[in-house]
């Protein structure tokens, strides 16, 4: 049988990682973080997560913030940005620069996700 692919997904909402965690572990190991540092550290933890999907608005460290010290320590992975807010500026730029891989629109949509997870 194969092996589930692993993402995580950060998110200071215990709701959203909730839904997420609901709707996203049947089909994925699915590692959840409540703010950015919580994130870096299971990075550290799974080396072997391709995927990682984070909430864009957060106390303390934003989304594209975690997003650029993880993408420092590992270069390879694939990072997303999910927002409940319009495109800003900043996600442009992401897009452009290669930081980020895609954004998600929030309430996400399940179908868009997966496909993306699973091209990796």
């Amino acid at each position: 049988m194969n092996e589930k692919k692993k993402v995580i997904y950060v998110d200071d909402e215990e709701i959203n990682v909730m839904l997420f965690e609901i709707n996203f572990s049947v089909n994925f190991e699915v590692y959840t973080a409540l703010n950015g540092i919580e994130g870096l550290e299971l990075l550290d933890k799974h080396p072997d997560v391709k995927v990682v999907i984070s909430d864009m608005k957060m106390p303390e460290m934003s989304g594209l913030e975690f997003v650029t010290k993880a993408k420092e320590k590992y270069p390879e992975k694939k990072f997303y940005i999910l927002t409940g807010f319009e495109i800003t500026k900043e996600i442009k730029n992401a897009l452009k620069s290669g930081l980020i891989h895609k954004y998600f629109r929030k309430p996400f949509n399940m179908l868009e996700i997966e496909k993306a997870i699973n091209e990796h």
